[in-house]
């Protein structure tokens, strides 16, 4: 569901689909994209992504805070591993467990969850060539 989540993004350079999952239900659901009463375009002319997108997981996780769930103890399904700075997010929100289908290119979000005591699971993505 993620996976299919992440379509749902505006970006070019990269589809991000998060889904919180606490007690067997899905609680929330994001995809990386601007905020809500911006242009949904991701990047400027140069290909950059723009600072104020925000990651698919940030998304989710403020969704959540919105209703009457709370993260603690949940489940978070990405289609790529959390920044550095989602990370501290997903850690501050009682997430317990991560699994992602694909690698960011900075570890350092994923090892700082492990650090930390936070469950996660790379798992085989089963969309490989798709490059999401």
């Amino acid at each position: 569901m993620a996976k299919t989540w992440s379509g749902l993004s505006h970006c070019k350079r990269k589809q991000v689909g998060a889904i919180i999952v606490k007690d067997g239900m899905i609680i929330s659901d994001g995809y990386n994209g601007t905020p809500s009463g911006f242009d949904n375009c991701c990047e400027n002319d140069a290909g950059d992504t723009h600072w104020y997108v925000l990651h698919a997981e940030a998304n989710a996780i403020l969704k959540v805070a919105k209703s009457n769930h709370d993260c603690q103890g949940a489940t978070l399904y990405l289609t790529l591993s959390p920044c550095k700075d989602c990370s501290k997010l997903v850690l501050q929100a009682g997430i317990s467990r991560v699994v992602y289908m694909n690698d960011y290119k900075d570890r350092s979000g994923i090892e700082f969850l492990q650090n930390a005591g936070v469950s996660t699971e790379l798992i085989e993505n089963p969309f490989d060539g798709e490059g999401k």
